[in-house]
């Protein structure tokens, strides 16, 4: 009997170290390829964060392949128990989970008494399109809603790769038409102070939402008034922007993960995702056209220092640009929009952090809505990181700037 345990537990430590071989050293080579800037924050914690999501997901992909679970749902229940901790209601905000035209919401509420209609902010959370929830944005919604007396509405709207596009920009359509339409009634809500926003791919369903209102409102429902851009994802046509190759292995988004979420959300052929990195899926006629929005020389001199013009040895492949000329629709990449149609654009505030690959996406986009004549707040994080907000309140996971994110959020929503 004895010798019959014995065995099983030789068995089962020999599964185990193989298990932790198979994890670790995986781990251990991505972290060789990490560029950790001088600068960023908390760059020990950043690390550990990094390797445990690369652990993730390289767990995931182990009992995706064994047939234990799908590497996608695995990722996404730790990412949901990491990030979205239950805790006791704060006194003063009222929560309800709700279903808006069929799509999931969580609606913040301020109890306090003002006497006025209050104001809204409709959320798009972010994560690539392929990740992200509600659960996991409790705590940054629970603090803009309190602490800018605001009524805040969380989305859930459907993640690729099971839906693509435009599945999560109608979502956040109705969700927000409908919002706007019983805010006053049902929430005591002024519809004309309600505005959208969201963090990263969030941020660009919220920048092509805007743009899509503005050219099909029918006048029966205000517009947004304002659009809060955290770290937007914003264009598919360039990754040799000075961000991109300044931060292209700086955790916690590499510049070829942006281009495997943009081709998730698209269509999910990320057979052309080295093309796009070498700048092949952009005929030389459209890339004279987004010259004049996308040339470096457009950012402020501090960010362009170190950067190289890219060099590109083939020409443009037609096939390629087949795949993904889809992309480069503004309902995609809000950043191609013409003036006329930037133009429409509500006020704006944008938050960009300064090791972040979708930095120079939100600097580029603040001086086209600037020269537009549309009224921008900007705030910059200069030792901020992608993804430095969903980290707010997170106890050992919290930075000092996601405070200091969130606070200028907070300060810019209370001016609405």
């Amino acid at each position: 009997m004895y010798t019959g345990i014995a065995i099983l537990l030789i068995v089962f430590a020999a599964l185990s170290a193989v298990f932790c071989l198979l994890v670790v050293v995986p781990v251990y080579f991505e972290l060789r390829k990490l560029n950790t800037p001088r600068g960023i924050a908390s760059p020990g914690k950043l690390h550990v964060i990094h390797c445990v999501y690369v652990g993730i997901s390289i767990v995931g992909q182990i009992l995706g392949r064994l047939g234990l679970c799908h590497q996608l749902a695995f990722i996404r229940w730790c990412r949901c128990r990491i990030m979205a901790r239950k805790r006791p209601v704060p006194s003063g905000l009222r929560i309800k989970d709700l279903t808006f035209s069929g799509v999931p919401v969580r609606v913040y509420e301020p109890t306090a008494a003002t006497g006025e209609k209050k104001r809204g902010l409709v959320f798009f959370h972010g994560g690539g399109w392929m990740f992200g929830s509600i659960d996991e944005y409790e705590e940054v919604c629970q603090y803009i809603s309190l602490e800018s007396d605001t009524t805040v509405v969380s989305v859930g709207y459907r993640l690729a790769p099971e839906h693509r596009y435009p599945a999560q920009l109608d979502d956040c359509e109705v969700v927000t038409h409908h919002f706007l339409s019983i805010a006053a009634t049902e929430f005591g809500v002024d519809p004309r102070r309600v505005a959208v926003g969201g963090d990263s791919a969030g941020a660009n369903l919220a920048a092509a939402l805007c743009q899509r209102l503005s050219k099909t409102q029918d006048g029966h429902l205000p517009s947004p008034c304002a659009q809060v851009l955290i770290y937007p994802a914003l264009q598919m046509a360039d990754f040799h922007l000075p961000s991109y190759q300044q931060n292209h292995s700086a955790p916690i988004l590499f510049r070829d993960r942006t281009v495997f979420f943009f081709l998730h959300y698209l269509n999910g052929n990320t057979s052309v995702s080295q093309q796009i990195l070498e700048g092949r899926h952009i005929p030389d006629k459209l890339k004279l056209r987004y010259k004049k929005w996308l040339d470096p020389d457009n950012l402020p001199p501090q960010y362009r220092k170190g950067a190289r013009s890219p060099q590109i040895t083939s020409s443009h492949d037609a096939d390629v640009y087949h795949i993904i000329k889809q992309g480069l629709d503004p309902e995609i990449s809000p950043l191609l929009a013409e003036d006329d149609v930037l133009h429409l654009a509500p006020p704006t505030f944008v938050l960009t952090c300064e090791f972040d690959v979708l930095r120079d996406d939100g600097i580029l986009f603040l001086k086209r809505l600037r020269d537009a004549g549309v009224e921008v707040t900007w705030e910059h994080l200069s030792d901020g990181f992608h993804g430095i907000i969903s980290f707010f309140n997170q106890g050992w996971l919290t930075f000092q700037s996601s405070q200091k994110g969130m606070n200028s959020i907070v300060r810019y929503v209370k001016t609405l």
